[in-house]
């Protein structure tokens, strides 16, 4: 088989990130984010984005390198023949702003909507369902979308992901309100629910697409996150956690059908409550 070697160059690349903020005329709303810079297979901020009119102001603040491993289609694959794309304007916020966020190959820090200020994490704990009612259940967090993060491919879909073509893992985002809700509250969530020692999968979901990690999206969520894996792994004398704790690379929001699926009903059509507080046991099928 014959591998192109120009893909394994890109493969290798490791680039460095700044953050900035973006306020779009179009909405109205603002964003602080992490950018990586321009790649085969991101699409980096100018200055000026001719697409929106949004004005990128630079700091220079600076990322963790980014490592982009799209390699699938050196190999042969074309890693877009699973399924059709997504259509992220069909789906209702914060979908389509995330989604337009990821396409300019950034990580977003904090969103505005309707005057207030949100802060964004991000989390993959096996199957994205459960995990994302257990976030809808804990009061400060406004917002939540499943999807797909740590990969290299853009736009990927269910079918690319499951089929480990892109690298990506699944994962929930969360847009809560730091006035209502600490960063160590969404941790301490996180490992309610997830056995950190397994690699690569959560209960019965088996993969690196399942694989488990924290991914910080700002130098103070990566202070306490580190801290608290640090602490965490004081209580494994033999064992080394598996769960990465991670600078947050770009998030693509899954279909539209997987947003709030428990709440919707699942596949048994019982939903199951996201009121804030809730403790009832999480159905992770439905």
């Amino acid at each position: 088989m014959k591998i192109n070697k120009s893909a394994l160059a890109a493969f290798a690349t490791v680039c460095s990130a700044r953050a900035f903020s973006i306020n779009s005329p179009r909405n109205g709303q603002k964003v602080i984010a992490t950018a990586f810079p321009k790649s085969s297979f991101l699409i980096s901020s100018s200055t000026r984005n001719n697409r929106n009119n949004s004005v990128h102001s630079i700091s220079t603040s600076t990322a963790l390198p980014m490592v982009f491993d799209k390699i699938f289609s050196s190999l042969g694959g074309s890693g877009g023949g699973y399924s059709n794309k997504i259509d992220y304007s069909a789906i209702p916020y914060p979908v389509p702003e995330l989604a337009s966020v990821a396409m300019e190959g950034n990580v977003p820090e904090e969103m505005e909507r309707n005057g207030k200020v949100y802060k964004l994490a991000t989390f993959a704990g096996g199957c994205f369902w459960g995990l994302e009612l257990a976030y809808q259940r804990v009061p400060g967090v406004e917002y939540t979308a499943v999807g797909y993060t740590q990969g290299g491919e853009q736009e990927p879909t269910y079918g690319e992901v499951c089929a480990g073509a892109t690298g990506h893992t699944e994962a929930v985002i969360v847009l809560y309100d730091p006035k209502e809700c600490s960063y160590e509250t969404l941790l301490d969530t996180f490992l309610g629910r997830v056995d950190p020692l397994t690699v690569n999968g959560q209960g019965n979901d088996r993969g690196r697409q399942y694989r488990t990690g924290v991914y910080y999206h700002s130098k103070e969520q990566e202070e306490i996150a580190k801290a608290r894996f640090e602490l965490e792994q004081k209580k494994y004398t033999t064992t080394k956690i598996a769960s990465e704790c991670l600078q947050a690379m770009p998030f693509w929001p899954a279909e539209k059908y997987h947003q709030q699926y428990l709440e919707k009903g699942g596949r048994f059509n019982s939903p199951q409550s996201a009121a804030k507080g809730c403790n009832d046991t999480i159905r992770c099928y439905g």
